[in-house]
């Protein structure tokens, strides 16, 4: 009797990837042996998941129902099934970390004191840079990583989610006035990330699909949020960064938003990452388990009641 949890894998992975064969490999299962799992999870079920060609794997309708379902029963099993593996297995050794620059010294490193506390046997590792790390070839454990996922070799866990927030300091507002629409960023100093995909240095997205885009330019450009936070506190213009990093400012009244009247922009979750290709050790099963808790009980950067300039009627 096939593993019904493994068809469910086989299943959510096949429709993420267009592909069996491609789920098969990151399972590590061939692809006939894939096959046999969505034929046996589609006899159990009694409807058709997939609608299969030679060039092509799209759902039924009854696929998409049970994707949706499973996008939520799974995440939750593999907890589960980690808090149980943890109290059977004592975690040791070192856990190689890594997380982007900014969000990693505000929002990880203050963790690992009571991660510590929990699991004194475990070092921790931690690499900040803000640059894609691949976890198989550098030898990384877990990373985190902000934005839309698109590698299909590996899982993941959203931590939380973030708003993208437009901001400056309040003298320069005062001094070159408060933008009404997102078209107007491009008569104003607008401070751009040479990494960020929304918030370019030439072009700014707006709306819940990003299809709204504004010209715009400006003073700096920078790789580092943490950079273009420091010159807009300073009163250079404007930026356009993920909450988390812009939450702290925002609360001592350095920066001001604005909201523009448009649709709020996420940044496409903060991700928990790791490895399929790699067992699954206590270390990182404790510190998976260690962090969504974390975030799950509070969400240290959410300031959408604080310090919003306000449209002058």
């Amino acid at each position: 009797m096939l593993d019904r949890i493994t068809s469910m894998n086989v299943f959510t992975r096949a429709a993420r990837v267009g592909s069996i064969s491609a789920a098969a490999r990151t399972l590590n299962l061939s692809a006939s042996m894939a096959t046999k799992h969505l034929d046996a999870l589609e006899a159990k079920l009694g409807v058709r998941l997939f609608q299969r060609s030679t060039r092509k794997l799209s759902l039924t309708e009854a696929g998409q129902q049970y994707l949706q379902a499973l996008n939520r029963l799974l995440p939750e099993l593999e907890e589960v099934e980690n808090r149980l593996a943890s109290l059977r297995v004592e975690a040791t050794g070192i856990l190689r970390l890594n997380a982007p620059l900014s969000f990693g010294a505000r929002y990880i490193a203050p963790l690992i004191g009571e991660f510590h506390r929990q699991h004194p046997d475990v070092i921790v590792e931690l690499g900040l840079n803000d640059r894609v790390v691949d976890l198989i070839e550098e030898g990384w454990d877990l990373t985190i990583r902000t934005g839309p996922l698109a590698d299909s070799r590996l899982v993941s866990r959203q931590l939380a989610d973030c708003r993208m927030v437009i901001c400056a300091a309040p003298s320069y507002w005062h001094r070159a006035g408060t933008p009404q629409v997102p078209a107007d960023l491009c008569h104003h100093n607008c401070l751009g990330s040479m990494i960020s995909s929304i918030a370019g240095i030439d072009e700014w997205r707006f709306g819940s699909k990003l299809n709204h885009k504004v010209a715009v330019s400006g003073a700096l450009r920078a790789n580092n949020g943490d950079a273009l936070l420091a010159a807009a506190v300073a009163g250079l213009g404007v930026i356009y960064e993920p909450e988390f990093i812009v939450a702290d400012a925002l609360t001592r009244g350095e920066l001001e938003r604005v909201e523009l009247g448009s649709e709020p922009v996420l940044l496409g979750g903060i991700h928990l990452v790791y490895s399929t290709r790699q067992a699954f050790p206590a270390k990182m099963r404790v510190m998976t388990t260690f962090l969504v808790d974390a975030f799950r009980e509070h969400c240290p950067w959410d300031t959408r009641k604080i310090n919003s300039r306000q449209r002058p009627d």
